[in-house]
């Protein structure tokens, strides 16, 4: 029932939220019953057009960019602080923190760094390879080197994302992505309408904006496996304890569009915000990235061999390596913009 909570914190502070018409909160009869809604979600529409079944990127477009420069007022307008055990109530620490302490990691990928137990084997190109192997390995993805394993990235991450920790903090969903997202059309307008908002709550800007950061831009190849598969040319070659991996996956412009919105009309903005309050940490950027580390390498399982053919399970793995650690010679599309970042803070 605290989903009804949520949602009635989100309408307050001014989010346009699914609430439910009816709610019960008798003991052993929890529930929810929200009026039924027509309108496509934002992750519908948005792989339509990328895959030229639907012309409306400019309605999209018009409907995000104005999204995005609400949700930055409404960071602005609900920016405060918060206790390290205020801060470790939020849900939002089950999408990140959580998943690496609590199990998930370990059931996924094998133990945490420096604890013992068995390691599962992934099907990659060229033969399968156990977890024991990929971990830690030195990856050098499409001429950007990296000098982190995935141990490392793994360590840095449990220890960034503790939740107890005292900071600023907003009102935000949490886990608002594109498939959370409704795209409202009335009046030949187009508006953003959130629902599901089971991790809401006031935790830092960062860790909101985190997952559709990753997941409305880079990770088509986790939903539709197969067809990116087919798209995305990927190569491994593995040269002791460096592994050497080219691949292809452009984005298509509607990826883009969420990439450029969201960076330009609320991530840059809430940096420089909480740079002007004295709010922002020293260690925003690695912060940042463990978080979004934690999404192509948590959300769902790179190992299962049922969902994920051998290139796409490699293409995750890189991508988990690309979003948590810093490239060196080339610089990969997220190091170049936070690179920009720190230039204009």
């Amino acid at each position: 029932i605290g989903e009804y909570y949520q949602a009635a914190l989100l309408a307050e502070a001014g989010y346009p939220v699914i609430r439910p018409v009816f709610s019960s909160t008798e003991t052993g009869k929890q529930l929810l019953i929200y009026e039924v809604i027509e309108s496509p979600s934002v992750f519908d529409v948005a792989w339509a057009i990328e895959t030229g079944l639907s012309d409306q990127f400019e309605t999209l477009r018009a409907a995000q960019q104005a999204g995005d420069d609400h949700l930055l007022a409404l960071y602005r307008a609900t920016l405060g602080s918060q206790s390290p055990l205020q801060a470790a109530q939020s849900p939002v620490h089950q999408l990140f923190y959580h998943r690496l302490r609590g199990g998930r990691l370990a059931r996924f990928y094998g133990p945490l760094p420096g604890q013992s137990g068995d390691f599962p084997s992934v099907a990659l190109p060229g033969g399968v390879r156990s977890m024991s192997e990929v971990r830690p390995a030195h990856w050098e993805i499409n001429g950007q080197v990296y000098s982190d394993s995935l141990d490392d990235v793994i360590e840095r991450a449990l220890r960034l994302l503790q939740p107890e920790q005292a900071g600023p903090a907003v009102i935000g969903h949490g886990d608002a992505h594109n498939g959370n997202v409704f795209l409202q059309q009335s009046g030949g307008e187009a508006a953003l309408l959130y629902f599901d908002p089971a991790f809401a709550g006031e935790h830092h800007p960062l860790l909101d904006l985190t997952k559709p950061l990753f997941h409305n831009v880079f990770a088509m190849w986790m939903y539709f496996p197969h067809e990116k598969q087919q798209q995305t040319p990927i190569s491994l070659q593995v040269d002791g304890h460096t592994w050497r991996v080219t691949y292809d996956y452009a984005l298509p412009p509607v990826r883009s569009l969420f990439w450029e919105s969201k960076v330009e009309r609320v991530l840059i903005p809430i940096l420089i915000e909480l740079k002007q309050r004295g709010r922002l940490r020293p260690d925003w950027r690695v912060y940042l990235k463990a978080a979004l580390f934690c999404c192509p390498f948590l959300t769902m399982n790179l190992t299962d061999s049922g969902r994920f053919p051998p290139e796409i399970s490699l293409l995750g793995l890189a991508m988990a390596v690309e979003m948590g650690a810093d490239s060196q010679g080339e610089r990969s599309l997220l190091d170049r913009t936070l690179d920009r970042m720190e230039s204009e803070l």
